[in-house]
């Protein structure tokens, strides 16, 4: 399967030339918002034994995509989306966005890459004025960004859920989870339920926020006090 039929705008139609690229640009490792500093969490998982393998590791990030801040973060870029092509302010949903950072360092994370995202992204002038705030969290940013370049949707929500999880694998092989062929498998396993939970947050509203994750919530909260550490989350 090619990016260009996984990543669908709202019709359904294949996204390529300038709009392919720049999602493949925003969302590459070397676009330079920081990302490969933060683990999500993985880190004190692995640390306590809870990710061990690639099995382990997919699980893992399955229940973040169907169940917790991915999900969210997928509801939220929606919405902000959605706000932007309305024209309209988005700081009460950047207050739900912080309020919903699970420990100190998910809201860190989220903020700061956010901040980094938009200034990164001004390289690429939008013919419209951005309604977020200052230090958005990263999905708020990208879902208003996307919407001010008239990139689709389901194209902006899909390409944002593979490239936080590409990220999340990349952790994961650096901590020694697993290799590379299998972060890369893991990779695979997850592209159909990617399409699946894009497709849901954007039939989705606020009303669909939530989460069960507690094992990664709290792996969060404690990588905050983990003495040796690689990762800043």
């Amino acid at each position: 399967m090619t990016i260009t039929a996984i990543i669908t705008t709202m019709t359904d139609q294949p996204v390529s030339g300038a709009v392919l690229l720049r999602l493949l640009s925003w969302l590459s490792p070397a676009f330079p918002l920081g990302g490969f500093a933060y683990s999500g969490g993985l880190e004190r998982a692995a640390h306590d034994g809870l990710i061990q393998s690639g099995e382990d590791l997919e699980s893992w990030l399955l229940s973040g995509l169907q169940h917790g801040f991915l999900w969210n973060d997928a509801v939220l870029l929606c919405e902000s989306h959605r706000l932007q092509g309305e024209n309209q302010p988005l700081d009460d949903i950047a207050a739900l966005a912080e309020a919903l950072a699970g420990s100190k360092e998910r809201f860190l994370e989220t903020t700061a890459l956010g901040e980094a995202f938009l200034a990164a992204s001004a390289a690429w002038p939008a013919s419209v004025a951005l309604n977020v705030p200052a230090s958005p969290a990263l999905p708020l940013a990208f879902g208003a960004v996307s919407s001010a370049h008239r990139i689709g949707l389901s194209a902006a929500c899909q390409a944002y859920l593979h490239a936080q999880i590409a990220q999340y694998i990349s952790a994961a092989i650096r901590l020694s989870v697993c290799g590379q062929v299998t972060g890369v498998a893991v990779l695979a396993a997850l592209e159909g339920p990617v399409i699946e939970q894009a497709g849901n947050a954007v039939a989705s509203s606020l009303d669909d926020l939530g989460g069960c994750t507690f094992r990664a919530d709290v792996a969060s909260l404690k990588h905050e006090t983990q003495h040796s550490r690689l990762f800043r989350s």
